[in-house]
């Protein structure tokens, strides 16, 4: 898979996402997504999979040290008093010493930014994580946590497909030199549906999902998160080095983009999406 630099952190353009993503399958898929070249695994602690994951990585016959792996402090945890101990909790059950890259999953008002922000550079500065980032912050939030730690951030992970248009935010992450990590890339399995996506891919002669995974990471400073419980789709949605789009089939998929393309914006866990 090929690799982006972020701030100092060698990302994978292509990762192996597990969200919703229940310990059987984890078991089956992990070690095959990795079979097939997959370097870059994703899980949470809210995803409730984490030991599954670190089960499937110890048997998959993959070393530690070639697997980029993340995972993310879910919102009760971000207090100073919890952060420290579910990070322990988390490593213990990825059976690992360190993460590559951990992230504070939600924004949470209730603990200071700068806490929080504390927390995740403390972790790093332990070596239970190499890098450290955000996921589902807004452009004026992530200013803020740019601008209170320590170390860089290396990617703000967020809902990113070609019905929502994440151009200021990619602009944004570019500035500062983060990668943006998308997920949620086939916009909850609307883009299957679509004419224009399926035009493009049957000139290609490939399929819808490897189209819009193509959009995605073909965009400068873009990783994409993909995530299938089908070996046979793990691996067609892992081909997706060996063509381009061309500008005008780049242009069409962006242009798909409407007000209200966002698919996952939970109360009383998103931010105003529009600062």
């Amino acid at each position: 898979m090929l690799a982006m630099n972020a701030n100092g952190a060698a990302i994978p353009s292509l990762g192996f996402g597990t969200f919703r993503m229940d310990g059987k399958d984890v078991l089956r898929m992990v070690p095959a997504a990795l079979g097939l070249g997959y370097r870059y695994i994703d899980t949470a602690q809210i995803y409730r999979n984490e030991d599954e994951v670190g089960s499937a990585i110890a048997g998959s016959g993959v070393s530690r040290g070639e697997i980029f792996l993340t995972t993310k402090v879910w919102i009760d945890n971000l207090s100073p008093a919890r952060f420290m101990a579910s990070v322990d909790e988390s490593l213990g059950k990825l059976q690992t010493d360190y993460v590559d890259l951990l992230l504070l999953h939600w924004p949470n008002g209730t603990v200071p930014l700068a806490d929080q922000i504390g927390s995740l550079n403390a972790a790093r500065e332990a070596g239970k994580t190499r890098h450290i980032g955000v996921s589902n912050y807004n452009i004026a939030l992530l200013h803020e946590a740019i601008a209170v730690s320590a170390a860089a951030l290396v990617t703000n992970q967020v809902e990113y497909h070609p019905y929502l248009d994440q151009r200021r935010l990619l602009s944004t992450t570019r500035n500062a030199g983060l990668a943006l990590t998308a997920y949620y890339a086939m916009a909850d399995g609307k883009v299957f549906g679509d004419a224009i996506l399926a035009n493009i891919a049957a000139s290609y002669g490939r399929s819808i999902a490897q189209i819009v995974l193509r959009w995605l990471v073909q965009q400068r400073g873009v990783a994409a998160l993909t995530k299938t419980v089908s070996e046979d789709r793990a691996r067609t949605n892992a081909a997706i080095f060996d063509f381009e789009l061309d500008e005008m089939e780049m242009a069409a998929i962006g242009a798909l983009a409407r007000e209200d393309g966002r698919q996952l914006s939970p109360e009383g866990l998103s931010p105003d999406w529009n600062v």
